[in-house]
């Protein structure tokens, strides 16, 4: 699913709401997650997962062209995690295999 498909399926799924109303709830929605991601909060949306920002070590790598090695810096990526509730209806066997 886009974006777009969600923004579309948002409107379609609550009469009141039209399509550019929609669009301005879910990019609000993003843009706060990306706001506390870059001032370095954690999002935590229960039962859905959480959002956070990781940091990986700089390290050597090689450049597959050349075989050259080369150093990679550190640097934040974005991570999410998803909760308990979702992995279980991603993949239900998960629920039994905790008991």
């Amino acid at each position: 699913m886009t974006k777009s498909e969600f923004i579309i399926q948002l409107a379609n799924s609550i009469d009141y709401v039209s399509h550019k109303e929609a669009s301005v709830i879910v990019n609000t929605f993003f843009d706060a997650i990306a706001s506390e991601l870059v001032s370095g909060q954690k999002v935590e949306l229960r039962g859905f997962g959480s959002f956070k920002v990781k940091e990986r070590s700089s390290r050597t790598g090689r450049n597959p062209k050349t075989g050259q090695t080369v150093k990679v810096p550190l640097k934040k990526v974005p991570f999410f995690k998803p909760g308990k509730e979702l992995r279980i209806l991603v993949d239900p066997r998960e629920d039994n295999e905790a008991e």
